[in-house]
């Protein structure tokens, strides 16, 4: 949860440092790409970066240099500084998520593994609303500072607390060569589901990103605690992740169910067309649905059908995943800064719509 609230927490008051720092607005929006950009290269190269680590040591000493940074975050006040102190942050995040993630699946029992690590998503996701919404309660009454140190305090903490850890184990990174990196995205199948995921998640940051920019336009009275209520939405990923199977049975099939998501999806980006507050909190949750509808699906696809090559399928699945969020965190705002909300809104819509393409494509090569 601490280590998603690290990488969410600036989403939110973006606008507060694009004014007390003097930004462009894509410098703003830099406090999340820079963060997020380590992401879409870890899960193909941090197996060969990190092999020869001690695993609770390494697990320990990156939780400690992230919550240090934090708190150096919180006294720093120079852009290149700042945006240096995010980028290094980046660099231990999904170094820490791995680690975690190897010691649930290594610690639980067997027949608990799924629900442990259904717990570990439901905390990815509680942390990521919960950075958010913190960070722009507390900016509101405070400034943004207090939160960023109480953050680096929770997480010294962490380091504390991580010490109980008794079982040392081997991380589990993936440590593909070119020649099977080339070999998966050969495979139709996987390619067509990194692309539909490359853009779906590309959507979905976009809209993130740039949604508390357009809020503070709407009306000063929208407090950054408002800001971050509104990612509430997020809350309905933890449901629908550990409801998947139960949704794909009622649909009908996988390529069913990510169709009826995508069509949820587009029809909560319609409703930011409405410039008010309670329609758009309420066009949040719809596109949280159908977005976690087909991140789930799209995730367990990819392990079902891969089989031996399921590691590797995997890590391209998330590079592909974190690659389009990452760009889709910066590069639509150009339609938003010249051409206003709604035309960004429609950019967006046709991206997603462009995705029904792909699923009748992978209803053709995909036999459930």
């Amino acid at each position: 949860m601490l280590t998603l609230c690290s990488l969410y927490a600036a989403q939110p008051i973006q606008p507060l440092f694009e004014k007390e720092f003097f930004l462009s607005r894509f410098e703003a929006v830099m406090f999340t790409t820079v963060i997020m950009l380590p992401l879409g290269f870890a899960p193909v190269f941090y197996g060969y970066i990190l092999e020869t680590f001690s695993t609770k040591r390494f697990l320990r000493n990156a939780v400690l240099l992230l919550g240090l940074l934090e708190l150096l975050f919180a006294w720093s006040n120079e852009y290149v500084l700042l945006m240096s102190i995010r980028a290094l942050q980046g660099l231990l995040i999904p170094a820490i998520l791995t680690s975690l993630m190897s010691y649930i699946g290594f610690m639980a029992p067997k027949e608990r593994v799924q629900q442990s690590m259904g717990y570990y998503i439901g905390a990815t996701i509680l942390g990521g609303f919960l950075g958010r919404l913190l960070s722009g309660t507390i900016s509101d009454i405070f400034g943004w500072r207090p939160f960023f140190v109480l953050l680096g305090i929770a997480l010294i903490a962490m380091y504390g607390a991580l010490s109980f850890l008794t079982e040392e184990i081997k991380v589990d990174f993936v440590k593909p060569k070119l020649k099977q990196i080339i070999g998966v995205c050969q495979n139709k199948i996987f390619l067509t589901l990194f692309i539909l995921m490359f853009f779906i998640f590309f959507v979905f940051q976009a809209l993130l990103n740039f949604l508390p920019f357009q809020l503070r336009m709407l009306s000063s009275d929208v407090s950054y605690g408002k800001v971050g209520m509104m990612y509430a939405g997020y809350i309905v990923g933890f449901i629908i992740s550990i409801r998947i199977l139960s949704i794909i049975r009622f649909l009908g099939d996988e390529i069913k169910a990510i169709f009826i998501g995508l069509c949820i999806y587009l029809v909560g980006l319609q409703l930011f067309h409405i410039n008010h507050y309670m329609v758009m909190f309420t066009g949040m949750f719809v596109v949280c649905a159908g977005f976690f509808i087909i991140h789930s699906i799209a995730s367990g696809l990819v392990s079902k059908l891969a089989h031996e090559m399921r590691a590797i399928s995997s890590g391209l699945y998330l590079s592909f995943y974190y690659l389009g969020g990452t760009i889709g965190t910066f590069a639509p705002g150009v339609f938003f800064e010249y051409l206003g909300w709604n035309s960004f809104v429609i950019l967006l819509s046709l991206f997603a719509s462009a995705m029904f393409f792909l699923l009748i494509l992978l209803k053709k090569y995909v036999h459930l």
